[in-house]
């Protein structure tokens, strides 16, 4: 079955954010902070400086990077690790680096969506539902 970019970001964003929650109980809010944050870093300052941003960070936040880097980020393709993508993130030319940039936008928005609904074990957090939203 064809799946769109949507879909593969998706599956991507929560694979990852579930494994990391999982191995990483205790980094788990420093994870979820740098999530929430990454997309307004990125249309705030740009991509260039949100990666360095990342890289300068703890575990939490080397460890988003080098998530972000396992993904088919457009004109990167899949990196090796996150201090390889800011770098060749930093050669693309101006066209290149704004399809770069929309890419790990929508990439970003996905994982917030999967900080948001999975918890340190995985699973739903109480009183939200599918949506982030909680019960009124």
């Amino acid at each position: 079955m064809i799946q769109t970019r949507d879909q593969l970001r998706a599956r991507h964003a929560y694979n990852r954010v579930e494994r990391f929650l999982t191995n990483n109980p205790k980094q788990g809010d420093s994870y979820r902070t740098q999530v929430n944050g990454l997309g307004a870093a990125i249309m705030r300052n740009g991509l260039v400086a949100a990666l360095a941003f990342l890289e300068s960070r703890d575990d939490a936040g080397c460890a988003l990077l080098s998530d972000l880097a396992a993904y088919d980020i457009h004109g990167l393709g899949r990196v090796d690790d996150g201090p390889k993508l800011a770098a060749k993130v930093r050669t693309l030319d101006v066209d290149g680096y704004l399809l770069a940039t929309r890419d790990v936008l929508a990439l970003a928005v996905w994982f917030r969506r999967a900080v948001q609904g999975l918890s340190a074990n995985g699973t739903a957090e109480d009183g939200d539902d599918a949506r982030g939203e909680t019960d009124a």
